[in-house]
């Protein structure tokens, strides 16, 4: 169950034109929505915030502040999970903290011209990438090993360049090294790499370990041995930067934060109105809220309405009841079919209880 708010109006934006300059926009639809079930970060970037339908009342707020605010949410998500340089698009490139829609062309453009990136450094070759906004973005650009490879074969078999170093007339002195860092593949921010090598010394692993589970139980060892303040002291530290490089340090290669997220529903047999039988009891996802209710995505093109009056606080966890919107966008549900009317394409549903 995926919702396709905003798939129409992206199917005609200028970026779905580049994307896929062939394609029938009904079709750019159809992959817009395809491309959420895969990667909804990615793809829902690329649509502005407020034609993806959450929110009632939206249009009573003011455009700018509404905009300012969503955008700060957009770009806080993307900079939480992090972006792999060589594979991301410019569109979501733009949403990372130090990065702008010319940064993140620059970044595209010499990508496209010098191959992929072998490491984080190689950005400040990059046409107006400051000390600043290097500082700002690099620590949630990602090298990924597995991609670099990937991205290398293709850039190899298309058509072979120059060694990115020679490019770029006042990039050109800067002595930036050509060879991948382990460290890049992780959320530790480049300086603090001489904290991250100090620690991985000091427990006797070596940086090609980086995520395996040997360097895991050694760092942890050595963090419940000497307590992290005191460990922090001893790297010159402070506690905070030292738990995000353990963490850095300890997760497995290509960590996503959001494996352990809910992945999406998949149905068969209801996928349209005519499906549906009163009483027949599904999972979907709310969708959206008033004051009346909640709006629930159940797969079939059409959300149906739990009303107010069928939600009650004992099918409530005892989190959300103290809630004016009981119920908020996202959070997956179990509900009973009431009624059901096709030629008004309402669905009646009641709320039997949230899933965990």
């Amino acid at each position: 169950i995926t919702n396709e708010a905003g798939s129409s109006i992206y199917s005609v934006s200028p970026e779905a034109v580049k994307e896929m300059p062939e394609l029938d926009p009904n079709l750019r639809s159809a992959v817009s929505i395809g491309r959420r079930v895969q990667d909804p970060l990615a793809e829902l970037v690329k649509i502005d915030p407020k034609h993806i339908g959450i929110g009632t009342y939206q249009h009573d707020v003011q455009p700018g502040a509404l905009k300012a605010a969503l955008d700060g949410v957009v770009q806080e998500c993307v900079s939480f999970v992090g972006v792999d340089i060589n594979i991301c698009s410019e569109t979501l490139m733009r949403h990372v903290s130090g990065l702008n829609a010319g940064r993140a062309r620059s970044i595209v453009e010499w990508r496209e011209k010098n191959g992929p990136f072998f490491n984080r450094e190689q950005l400040r070759l990059v046409k107006g990438m400051g000390p600043k906004s290097f500082q700002q973005c690099a620590g949630f650009i990602r090298i990924n090993p597995h991609n670099l490879h990937r991205s290398s074969v293709s850039c190899d078999s298309a058509a072979p360049e120059k060694p990115a170093v020679k490019k770029s007339k006042g990039k050109a002195a800067t002595n930036i090294p050509s060879t991948p860092n382990p460290l890049d593949q992780t959320s530790i921010h480049p300086e603090s790499y001489h904290v991250a090598e100090k620690l991985v010394s000091l427990v006797g692993g070596s940086m090609g370990q980086i995520g395996s589970e040997g360097l895991r139980r050694c760092v942890e060892t050595q963090v419940q041995a000497s307590c992290l303040e005191h460990l922090a002291r001893t790297l010159d530290t402070i506690p905070e930067t030292l738990q995000l490089i353990v963490e850095g340090l300890t997760q497995p290669p290509g960590f996503d934060i959001r494996q352990g997220f809910e992945q999406a529903d998949f149905k068969r047999g209801v996928v349209s109105m005519r499906d549906l039988q009163v009483g027949a009891v599904l999972t979907g996802r709310v969708e959206n809220t008033a004051l009346f209710g909640a709006f629930v995505d159940i797969g079939v093109g059409k959300s149906g309405l739990i009303h107010k009056s069928n939600i009650t606080a004992d099918r409530l966890p005892p989190s959300k009841r103290g809630r004016s919107l009981f119920l908020g966008p996202g959070e997956r549900v179990e509900v009973r079919v009431l009624n059901v009317d096709p030629q008004r394409g309402r669905i009646g549903l009641d709320l039997l209880r949230v899933l965990q």
